[in-house]
Parts: C-alpha cells; structure tokens; sequence
C-alpha cells in the first residue's frame, strides 16, 4: 500500500487517519481542501483537478478530501480507496463537537478563525446544514462510483463506524 485515497463526510476522521496513516508509510499527506482554498477563494476546477493529478503522480502519497469529481486523478490511481461511511447521527454528533471547539477558541486552525455561529450552525448554508443535505443526496453517487473504482481494481475499504475505522487504522498501523 503506496497510494491512499480517503473520502467521506466531515468530521469522519479523514485528517486524523491520513495523518497517521502517512506518517506511518513515510508518505507525503495531502488534505483536498488546503488546495482548494485558497486566501483568494477557491480554486477553478481546472487549476484544482492539476493540482491533484501532480501530487497523485507520484509513486507513494496519502490524498485525503471529499471530492468524488477527482475520482479519475485520486481514486483510479490509489492503490486503496478508504470510504469513511459513518451514520448520519455520528457525523452530527462530531461536527457539533468540532465546530463547539473551533467557536471557543479550543482550536486556532485557518478554518476555526473563519468559523461564526451562523456559518457553524444557524445559516441556511451552515456546515451542519450542507452536511446534512450533501450526506443525504451524495451517498447513492458515492456507492456508484466507488463501485466503478473497485472495477478498476483499485481495494476499497468501507467503514461504517468510528470502532471499524480505528480498528483498520490498528490494523494497518501494526503492520511493518
């Protein structure tokens, strides 16, 4: 395992387990949205998808973020897919905690600087909110085309709870 590709939800543990995972292998991690964002916004798709392909170039990384439209420049070349599947109310749960956290000054990340209570939690287009209706509608789609990457003969591995998930970080931590 040389080229890990991790999606899901928010606040389903994709930074931790890359960051583990990565260290673990001596690869370079990679998280999707500090490409994407930008001081200056985000990124054109065209200027965004380049920028994946050159790091998924190489011979051994671990590319982490939620962004099924670079499937054929992270997915396809990944030697293993992790699909963070977790429940509904999991994802809830953890993104109210993260973004608590972040609100309270417990967390000074770039995102946490820019978090309100109106984009946490209130506003029509919060974090909470759009999680929520991105979960619902994105999951059939996400099924659809991990099953295209399997196709591919890329191994995917999906978990379903944060007790799977540790215990196949564990797993891929203890091997040598």
């Amino acid at each position: 395992m040389k080229k890990v590709a991790l999606f899901g939800p928010p606040a389903s543990g994709k930074t931790t387990i890359a960051r583990k995972l990565a260290a673990h292998l001596g690869v370079v991690h990679t998280d999707l949205d500090e490409i994407l964002f930008t001081d200056g916004g985000a990124l054109p798709l065209g200027e965004f998808r380049a920028a994946a392909e050159q790091i998924t170039r190489g011979e051994s990384w671990v590319v982490e973020g939620n962004f099924s439209k670079l499937a054929d420049v992270v997915w396809h070349r990944a030697d293993v897919l992790v699909w963070l599947d977790l429940p509904l109310w999991l994802v809830v749960q953890r993104i109210t905690v993260r973004n608590l956290r972040q609100l309270s000054g417990l967390d000074t990340s770039a995102q946490a600087r820019r978090l309100t209570w109106n984009r946490a939690f209130f506003g029509r287009r919060s974090l909470l909110r759009t999680a929520v209706r991105k979960y619902r509608h994105n999951r059939p789609r996400y099924a659809r085309q991990v099953a295209e990457t399997a196709a591919l003969g890329v191994n995917v591995v999906r978990l379903r709870s944060g007790r799977e998930a540790d215990a196949w970080l564990a797993e891929q931590l203890g091997r040598q």
